[in-house]
């Protein structure tokens, strides 16, 4: 079965159809919120993955959106519509299974069944063991700056499906939706695909690891 067949599979759709339910989140440039997503692929689904195979199926522009960051400024993101949001998932979950093999074991971050508890609890691990130094970086304005056709070839070193490859290309050129007008979307990708609108700061939920961490820190 080719990639983009398992993508649009009955079963693949209605997990990624059932995720995005759980993750709710605010509704895209058309206004669709997840509790429509049933009737909308009673209705429609069938129509929905024939645009997707034959390669006709072209994404709505993503909402832009601003949240504020501990130090003052704005993060910006891009809400998609949830029937984007849904194709998106779908294609998530298969892409996860070819690519999650090759991760380091210590890679922690955006994996199925991994977490930042565990990435935390992974660190104290280390101090226990007699480890004295924590080194925190971050790559400045990494989703802003992603290179579409430099993505698009690392993906097809594992992904030979010309489907599946045209459809993440266009979900890249999808564009913005900003005060009413649309703006192209050349390079980066807008931070928000398959994200709850109600952000948190990064790393809120985990205060309780963090606690412990600074207390091992003493």
């Amino acid at each position: 079965m080719r990639l983009i067949e398992k993508i649009t599979s009955y079963q693949n759709m209605t997990q990624a159809i059932e995720q995005v339910k759980k993750n709710k989140g605010a509704p895209g440039v058309d206004e669709m919120t997840v509790d429509e997503l049933d009737h909308y692929f009673y209705q429609q689904g069938r129509d929905l993955v024939q645009e997707i195979r034959s390669m006709t199926y072209r994404p709505k522009a993503v909402k832009r959106v601003y949240i504020p960051k501990s130090d003052g400024k704005q993060r910006p993101l891009g809400i998609p519509t949830v029937v984007d949001r849904v194709v998106q998932q779908a294609t998530a979950q298969q892409l996860s299974r070819i690519f999650d093999v090759h991760f380091s074991e210590t890679s922690y971050g955006f994996r199925p069944n991994r977490s930042a508890h565990q990435a935390i609890e992974k660190v104290l691990d280390y101090l226990n063991e007699g480890y004295e130094w924590l080194i925190d970086m971050d790559i400045e304005k990494y989703f802003d700056t992603v290179h579409h056709d430099k993505l698009i070839s690392t993906l097809r070193e594992r992904v030979k499906d010309r489907e599946t490859l045209h459809l993440i290309r266009v979900f890249l050129k999808a564009g913005i939706m900003e005060n009413g007008f649309v703006s192209p979307n050349e390079t980066g990708v807008p931070q928000g695909s398959l994200c709850k609108a109600s952000h948190k700061p990064p790393y809120a939920k985990y205060s309780v690891m963090q606690s412990k961490l600074q207390k091992a820190y003493g």
